[in-house]
């Protein structure tokens, strides 16, 4: 499966050509470089750093110097952390005409920063493409790295793999498995506390949203017959409940999927998914509230439903980071207050 249908299947079926911290001009294959602007350094006595994950242990010798990133959100987490990739994974859902997002285009303006070296994941990890970058850590926190990736992409640089399962890692843990492969554990959980103080903040404009329950599941034109109903191990659905909801029960009652960050429903037992709010990702605005099955769904007969399109907005929801957060809590809140008001 390609990386655009494994992202898909996150959304559908269920985010630089510089030295990562002050060390000067580089050349690299995405064109010039520039010395970045990264914001301090490696903590004191951050290295050396031993790292667990999935594929087992990395230790990191030294504060790295040119970091890759492999995924869609590791490159969010070492922005955040004032180090500029030298190359990363190019955002062909929802991105720019750069291959990046607009949140992190902004921060790396902030850094004073040059746009990455950017690869297309589409048909696999491109290896080569990595190599060319010289890099001397790989980030690849919330990714679908196999265990041959792994290997392979060792043998250009150490590699920080997700903790457990491919593409379900917390927004959290991977900031805090990033900063410490760069050094910077305090910058990493100053960055989180800073992420929840403003979800806090904007969570108390809409007091509506607080305890209700929800479903987050895609409905698509091209097969009605069915709903991919998202469970707690997905990003979206535990973004959403730092927001003050909750997942329904309906949701692991009917999961027969255990472990997987989604599951298919038959559109016929829509009436079952019981919950306040729907949150519905689809590619048409209307293919969950006009099909005579699927708007069968307790909340979207209320109209207590949030329909998710946009790709870029999208984009907040299925890779959160301290960078997108902002952009996520200023798009859905207002409309999850609404779906909210209509929730009885």
């Amino acid at each position: 499966m390609t990386r655009v249908l494994r992202l898909l299947a996150v959304l559908v079926a269920g985010l630089l050509l510089l030295s990562a911290c002050s060390t000067g001009p580089a050349s690299t294959a995405g064109g010039s470089a520039t010395a970045s602007s990264s914001t301090g350094g490696a903590e004191d006595g951050a290295f050396p750093v031993t790292i667990e994950h999935a594929f087992g242990k990395t230790t990191i010798e030294k504060e790295p110097t040119r970091v890759a990133t492999v995924g869609w959100s590791d490159q969010d987490m070492a922005l955040s952390l004032g180090v500029v990739p030298v190359g990363s994974t190019k955002i062909t859902y929802g991105g720019n005409d750069k291959g990046s997002t607009d949140w992190f285009d902004a921060k790396l303006a902030e850094l004073g920063g040059t746009q990455p070296a950017r690869w297309d994941e589409n048909d696999g990890v491109p290896f080569d493409a990595i190599a060319k970058v010289s890099p001397d850590l790989i980030l690849a926190t919330n990714s679908g790295l196999t265990q041959a990736d792994y290997d392979k992409l060792s043998k250009i640089a150490p590699v920080v793999a997700f903790p457990e399962k491919a593409w379900t890692t917390p927004w959290q843990t991977s900031l805090d498995l990033v900063g410490r492969a760069l050094g910077r554990p305090a910058a990493a959980k100053k960055a989180e506390e800073d992420t929840l103080a403003a979800i806090r903040t904007a969570v108390d404009e809409h007091p509506a949203i607080k305890g209700k329950s929800f479903i987050f599941a895609s409905a698509m034109s091209t097969d009605t017959s069915k709903l991919s109903v998202y469970t707690s191990v997905d990003n979206r659905v535990r973004v959403i409940s730092q927001l003050g909801l909750t997942v329904a029960p309906i949701v692991e009652q009917l999961n027969t999927a255990k472990g997987a960050f989604y599951y298919d429903v038959s559109a016929e037992r829509a009436p079952k998914l019981a919950s306040d709010i729907a949150m519905i990702y689809s590619d048409t605005a209307d293919v969950a509230t006009t099909d005579k099955l699927l708007s069968q769904m307790p909340a979207i007969k209320r109209g207590a439903s949030v329909v998710v399109t946009d790709e870029p907005e999208a984009g907040t929801l299925s890779t959160p980071s301290p960078l997108s957060i902002p952009t996520l809590l200023k798009t859905y809140l207002p409309q999850l207050d609404a779906a909210a008001q209509k929730a009885g």
